[in-house]
């Protein structure tokens, strides 16, 4: 077959067409291995070649071997997982090209925002990086008092306990918790109080909240970028947080060198205090 013909992949379900030249840019890879069908992880069916992987991420490789050049969009995060698909693929330029993004430091965004209607507060906390989401989760706990109930003709008076709550967590990469007291119901407010590990306080106040959260993130190596006002009218303030986040590391089954990985682990974040 000429260079010209064209070739049909199927990866994870996603079709691909382009030119069997395209695939034999660099003919070492395991991608131009599947053209002579001696690679056994690769199966014709129905006349297209499945590819049992990561259709998205193949996206972007077959992108890199029509242009030679590694093109991402700019909210790109998943780089680990991208390499692992070029190592996959055998195709090691786009690994080294990669191992440099990886070994860049790229800022982490973490974002606040903070409701306060009468009584009560909200907050919901969105992190571009779901690892810090979940660091956070684990450290904050809604505890939300409850009245056992009482007969008529007890003596005593009513108990009240509090129940300890994670967070809501909407997706990967928000959560979202309130404290305050709530009239709504009718009869007896509600009060719910927010601690936030290793503080161990239980604070119902919405503004005292927002400090140790501030503060939590400060010592977590974030520095406050910016703050305004979402809506005016509902009390919507919004604070944006950003730190510079350490190398992605390497398992030890990848190429790195010792003095690349210990460069990786050295770089220093340090926490900056609330102006």
């Amino acid at each position: 077959m000429s260079g010209q013909e064209l070739v049909t992949l199927n990866v994870g379900g996603k079709t691909f067409t382009t030119r069997l030249s395209t695939i034999r840019q660099f003919p070492m890879s395991r991608l131009a291995r599947i053209l002579d069908g001696r690679d056994q992880e690769f199966k014709l069916v129905n006349g297209q070649i499945f590819v049992d992987r990561d259709g998205l991420l193949f996206s972007y490789i077959l992108d890199f071997l029509r242009t030679r050049l590694l093109s991402l969009p700019t909210d790109f995060s998943d780089y680990s997982r991208l390499r692992r698909e070029a190592n996959f693929y055998e195709l090691d330029p786009l690994v080294e090209l990669l191992d440099q993004e990886l070994l860049k430091p790229k800022p982490e965004i973490l974002e606040v925002r903070f409701t306060c209607q009468d009584t009560r507060a909200f907050f919901r906390v969105f992190g571009s990086c779901s690892s810090t989401v979940e660091m956070l989760t684990g450290r904050i706990t809604v505890f939300i008092e409850q009245s056992s109930t009482q007969s008529w003709n007890s003596s005593f008076p009513a108990q009240t306990t509090l129940l300890p709550f994670p967070p809501q967590r909407p997706s990967y990469h928000d959560l979202v918790f309130q404290c305050g007291s709530d009239n709504s119901t009718g009869n007896q407010a509600e009060a719910r109080y927010v601690s936030i590990n290793p503080d161990n306080r239980k604070l119902a106040n919405g503004t005292n909240v927002l400090g140790l959260l501030v503060d939590t993130l400060l010592k977590e190596g974030f520095h406050l970028v910016s703050t305004r006002t979402v809506s005016s009218e509902d009390n919507v303030e919004c604070y944006s947080f950003e730190r510079m986040n350490r190398p992605e590391e390497f398992t030890t089954s990848e190429r790195m060198t010792p003095e690349l990985t210990a460069a990786a682990q050295l770089l220093p974040i340090q926490p900056q205090k609330k102006k």
